[in-house]
């Protein structure tokens, strides 16, 4: 019988919820905005972690900054990321920024100047 998820889907959703509480608790610099991670995509080989995050409450600079600050502090929030998961190798992480959510509000405020019939 074929498994449900395969193991780097499995390792996706672990790898977001950890890096959601270290950058909630771990990570103290002021000058990261209030960050969300949407999704984490790990290769198949798991040594690639693609993390998608938004950035709340900021413009387009900020949000700009907000993630190469990650991508800068990347190796700091990958060696405690290694000591929350069980893994021999930990991926090597790269922040992107995700316009999803942006994207959905510039709709919803579209729709909502649309007249209704």
């Amino acid at each position: 019988m074929a498994r449900e998820f395969a193991r780097h889907d499995r390792v996706s959703s672990q790898m977001q919820k950890e890096l959601s509480l270290i950058l909630q608790r771990e990570i103290d610099d002021s000058r990261l905005g209030f960050v969300t991670i949407n999704e984490v995509v790990v290769t198949k080989d798991l040594a690639v972690a693609k993390v998608y995050v938004t950035v709340l409450n900021s413009d387009a600079a900020g949000k700009k900054a907000s993630t190469q600050l990650l991508n800068t502090l990347s190796p700091v929030i990958r060696h405690a990321l290694a000591k929350r998961m069980r893994l021999r190798h930990i991926s090597e992480l790269r922040f992107y920024y995700d316009d999803s959510f942006d994207t959905g509000m510039r709709v919803a405020e579209l729709l909502s100047d649309v007249p209704s019939s």
